[in-house]
């Protein structure tokens, strides 16, 4: 491999101003509070919520736990429809409460829960619909609505990839459903190095959320559920306040690399994109091609090899699909029959480097690879 070369990777964290990261951990020292709902974590849900544009915002230490508690705290049983075209902690909340994943197709347009597929998976047994904002594209959230109220089931969302993102109005997606949730993990748009949140719509879940995610306690004697240990750190919700600071101009970055491989590949037969919708405002989260084997004359598996060679590393996401695993494999639903669209996006999907801090440079890297190396 020709060393000059950089390595360019899928994702890169927002890293904050390390000297102000300095002066916050000096103060933390000072006061020799780390945890507990200290100063720093209550200044980030705050702000958080501000910027978000939600009126309730609790902050875990991770993205999965908020999913856990989020039926934990609906009180979710029996089935709940959900899309195998995710990341696998998804459907691992549903195992860890002992509910049954029902998988539905999704939409070959936004890559998201098909609506029609889930009022066709309800049986007496669902209790609610698990969506996924994939890559930042909100799901049909209307008419997922629709379909809960006339079925009495409850709506969660899994907002991994939806940080910041709203619709035309300016209201954020994240207040859609009964329950958002957010991962900060160093992979996203925003991070807090790991983290997480959970987005809900008054102060009485709140509350509740709180007790969950500290063991149920609700003073220093008194448990009042069986609750979990999630809580979010002063040392990272300082990080994620600096971070917060300059999440903006990272999403206009993102912005711009988007613009420029959607205009480089506009052209390339048996290579196309995601629809950027102008209904809402993206945050470029993530960038997936899907590579069409016949017209483009390879495959997505030696596209995604020809970048390797040349020191870019790009991600199958979401391949395999979570219905292929073993742990879930085995469920009707999880049939291949079920479910052709998220299998043919599966097969050939490809995330190209998508981060604030690749150059010019890097960026006509990757489109020369993509655009040159067809047989």
């Amino acid at each position: 491999m020709d060393k000059k070369w950089d390595k360019l990777t899928v994702t890169s964290p927002l890293l904050p101003d390390l000297e102000e990261f300095h002066s916050l951990l000096k103060e933390i020292w000072d006061s020799k509070w780390i945890t507990n709902n200290g100063e720093f974590h209550r200044r980030l849900e705050k702000e958080l919520a501000e910027y978000l544009g939600v009126p309730y915002l609790s902050l875990f230490t991770n993205g999965t736990l908020p999913l856990i508690t989020a039926l934990q705290a609906l009180r979710i049983t029996g089935e709940v429809i959900t899309t195998p075209y995710s990341f696998v902690a998804t459907t691992h909340s549903l195992w860890w409460n002992g509910i049954k994943p029902v998988f539905v197709d999704v939409d070959e347009k936004t890559c998201n829960i098909d609506p029609e597929k889930v009022e066709a998976a309800i049986t007496p047994h669902t209790t609610a619909i698990l969506g996924v904002h994939c890559y930042g594209t909100p799901c049909d959230t209307e008419s997922i609505k629709e379909i809960a109220d006339k079925y009495g089931l409850k709506v969660i969302y899994d907002a991994a990839h939806a940080f910041g993102v709203k619709d035309n109005e300016g209201k954020s997606i994240l207040n859609k459903g009964d329950l958002s949730t957010l991962s900060f993990h160093a992979t996203k748009v925003y991070n807090t190095i790991e983290g997480g949140a959970m987005v809900m719509h008054d102060a009485a879940t709140k509350q509740r959320i709180d007790y969950l995610k500290n063991f149920g306690f609700a003073g220093e004697t008194t448990v009042v559920a069986p609750g979990i240990n999630s809580k979010m750190d002063e040392i990272r919700a300082a990080y994620g306040l600096l971070n917060l600071r300059q999440v903006e101009r990272a999403i206009k970055k993102r912005k711009e690399v988007a613009e420029k491989y959607i205009e480089a590949f506009k052209d390339i037969h048996g290579i196309s994109c995601l629809k950027i919708s102008t209904e809402y405002r993206h945050n470029y989260s993530y960038f997936p091609i899907f590579v069409d084997e016949d017209k483009y004359g390879l495959s997505r598996d030696a596209l995604y090899e020809k970048l390797k060679e040349r020191n870019i590393f790009g991600r199958r996401y979401f391949y395999p699909l979570i219905s292929e695993f073993s742990t879930y494999s085995g469920l009707p639903s999880a049939a291949k029959e079920n479910l052709p669209v998220a299998n043919k996006l599966a097969r050939t999907v490809l995330c190209l480097p998508m981060h604030p801090n690749l150059s010019e440079e890097d960026v006509d890297r990757i489109i020369e690879v993509v655009k040159g190396e067809r047989i």
